[in-house]
C-alpha cells in the first residue's frame, strides 16, 4: 500500500476535469422535478375518499347480506325484531350522527370563545 501526502492523488486515479469544454448530460437523461401542484389536489383527495367510501360501502352491504337472521331488541320497554345486519348499521349511524352533533357544539363554542377574544383584543 502505497501513501500519498494530502492533496495528492493516488498513482492510478486520474485528476477531475474540471475544463469548460465538459459537457453537460441531454436534457432528456436528468430527472425531472415534481410539480408540488400535481403532488395533491382536492379534486385527487376527492376520487380517493370516494373509492374508499365505496370499498366500505360494499364490505356494509356483504356485511348486511350476510347477517340477515332476525333478532329481537328491547329498550326502554319498546319491543321489536330486526335482521342483525340492519341493527349494527343503524347503531353505527346513530354513533356516527351523535359524534357529529358534539364536535359541532365544541366547534361553534370554539368559535365564540374566538370571537369574543377577537373583539376583546381591539378595545
Amino acid at each position: 500500500m502505497t501513501s500519498t501526502s494530502p492533496g495528492s492523488l493516488p498513482p492510478d486515479a486520474s485528476p477531475p476535469d474540471h475544463s469548460p469544454s465538459r459537457k453537460t448530460p441531454p436534457p432528456h437523461s436528468r430527472p425531472l422535478p415534481k410539480d408540488k401542484a400535481s403532488a395533491f389536489t382536492r379534486a385527487g383527495a376527492l376520487w380517493s375518499s370516494l373509492i374508499v367510501g365505496f370499498l366500505i360501502l360494499i364490505l356494509l352491504l356483504v356485511f348486511i347480506a350476510q347477517n340477515t337472521s332476525a333478532t329481537a331488541f328491547t329498550f326502554l320497554g319498546w319491543h321489536w325484531t330486526l335482521p342483525l345486519g340492519v341493527a349494527i348499521l343503524l347503531a353505527a349511524v346513530v354513533g356516527g350522527l351523535i359524534t357529529v352533533a358534539v364536535g359541532t357544539a365544541r366547534i361553534i363554542q370554539l368559535r365564540r370563545a374566538a370571537k369574543k377574544n377577537l373583539t376583546a383584543g381591539f378595545r
